[in-house]
């Protein structure tokens, strides 16, 4: 009968077996990143709170004070008028359907 091989990353607890395997495949030891247990945190609208990370400062553009989701506010973050550029073209697709329509109901008469 073969003996019981576990992979290197398995921990077994409870027996003789368990210390034999343990000593065998000992964790890696300095390979997890620093954790700042206040990592500060700011957002673009002006709110700030701490939390745990492994990154020492954080800085957000929208959080759950300023999102619209939240908030219920339509707020509408604008890169280089790509916003203005969509209200044009849904404007101009309304449009071009109105004009469908009337011209569909004027061939009916």
């Amino acid at each position: 009968m073969r003996p019981a091989t576990f992979p290197q990353c398995v921990k077994v607890r409870g027996s003789a077996l368990a210390d034999a395997v343990n000593k065998i495949s000992p964790m890696k030891k300095d390979i997890h990143p620093k954790y700042y247990t206040n990592a500060s945190v700011r957002c673009a609208c002006g709110n700030t709170w701490t939390t745990g990370s492994t990154v020492p400062e954080i800085n957000l553009e929208i959080c759950d004070k300023c999102h619209p989701f939240y908030t219920g506010k339509e707020k509408l973050v604008d890169t280089r008028g790509r916003v203005e550029k969509f209200k044009k073209r849904m404007a101009k697709s309304e449009e071009k359907a109105r004009t469908k329509i009337s011209k569909k109901l004027r061939k009916k008469k």
